[in-house]
């Protein structure tokens, strides 16, 4: 697959996750990947969603969320807004300032501070806006030869469907690809994921479909790709804890005849102070960087037998000199099978109903009405 210029070894995107996809937890994944690709890009590794609004008025918390992993030859952002003019401002200081070499728009947040504003999964239900503000971050980024993507859901819910329309607009007004997170607002991140939904849409536009949802295994992706014929896949919670997928991915989806071992308990650990040793350059602190490191422990050793002393100062670890002195008593176990296409991270239950803007499903057009408000208060300041 090819995103703009460039070529990808694998189509592998990873999703942009809140307060995960750092550039240490970037780079990892990428390292994983690139060690069976000839270091080339192996796949597209996204920070986690940015507000327009904090690029376009250079806020420095959010400049801080953009940093680049180094390394990376495709640095790619994800940014979120309601207001054409600010996202067009936002591409264009992305694109021209900060080296950005790929841009996605998120239009499938189910977060309520998000959706609230009309920002999100229910924002293509709005065709005018929706449109509006991908025309402004397209002409924007075409200036710097810089691809644009798009991430949306099915739909708000079940009797508020938005893929189809939302699709083709993004194809008419030149978006590159769509990744679809196959499930409604109203799910959020429960229930399964509606692979038949992937199928539809790659069927009704001509430019790559990338799909996400229930992917915990490289054989869930190629499985995926199989039934859909989606072009690539895109993987959020399934690498929680498990960078080494990116590596399975690389490993199946160029053919190459390796046979890759389930990592053992002392292989995750090795992991562990890889991702910690990264955390530390990234902040410059090892406090900081190790306090970081403490919500991934529970992801890395899920179903493995380490104590619950140990867990509890894994959960605690300050320093690097702690961390080795803690991953030393992780005694050697094989992976435990049981793990195998389970979820991780955040599930919950679907949601009665879905914040919105008072009356937002009364009509398909949002017309003159103003919500660049929405960008500060999502931006928290």
């Amino acid at each position: 697959m090819k995103l703009g210029n460039t070529e990808l070894a694998v189509p592998v995107f990873l999703a942009p996750m809140a307060g995960v996809t750092n550039p240490a937890f970037r780079r990892l994944c990428r390292e994983q990947a690139e060690s069976l690709t000839d270091h080339r890009p192996a796949g597209v590794f996204t920070c986690e969603m940015i507000t327009a609004r904090g690029v376009a008025d250079r806020i420095p918390k959010t400049l801080e969320m953009m940093a680049p992993d180094t390394g990376d030859d495709l640095f790619s952002v994800q940014l979120s807004g309601v207001d054409p003019a600010t996202m067009g401002k936002a591409v264009t200081r992305a694109c021209g300032e900060l080296g950005v070499h790929h841009i996605d728009l998120n239009f499938g947040c189910p977060v309520p501070k998000i959706t609230r504003k009309g920002g999100g999964g229910v924002l293509p239900w709005k065709l005018d806006r929706f449109q509006a503000i991908l025309d402004s971050a397209v002409r924007s980024a075409a200036a710097f030869s810089v691809p644009v993507t798009i991430k949306i859901r099915i739909g708000i819910d079940a009797d508020h469907l938005t893929m189809i329309e939302a699709a083709h607009i993004a194809e008419d007004v030149g978006v590159s690809a769509i990744t679809l997170h196959a499930r409604t607002v109203d799910q959020a991140y429960s229930g399964l994921a509606n692979w038949e939904a992937i199928t539809r849409l790659v069927h009704k536009v001509r430019i790559p479909v990338i799909g996400n949802g229930d992917i915990w295994e490289a054989s869930d992706a190629l499985r995926m790709m199989s039934e859909t014929g989606c072009a690539g896949v895109a993987i959020g919670r399934g690498a929680l804890g498990r960078p080494w997928l990116f590596a399975d991915l690389a490993a199946a989806m160029t053919n190459q005849d390796i046979q890759r071992a389930l990592p053992t308990s002392r292989d995750v650990a090795a992991m562990v102070r890889r991702h910690g040793e990264l955390l530390v350059e990234h902040f410059h602190h090892e406090n900081h960087g190790l306090s970081d490191l403490r919500k991934h422990m529970s992801w890395y050793f899920k179903g493995f037998s380490l104590g619950g002393d140990l867990r509890y100062q894994l959960g605690l670890v300050s320093g690097l000199a702690q961390l080795d002195e803690l991953l030393a008593q992780v005694e050697d176990e094989p992976f435990p099978i049981r793990e195998l296409q389970t979820p991780r991270g955040r599930q919950g239950s679907p949601r009665s109903k879905v914040t919105m803007p008072y009356g937002w499903l009364d009509t398909r057009t949002l017309d003159t009405h103003d919500l660049s408000g929405a960008d500060i208060d999502a931006q928290g300041g």
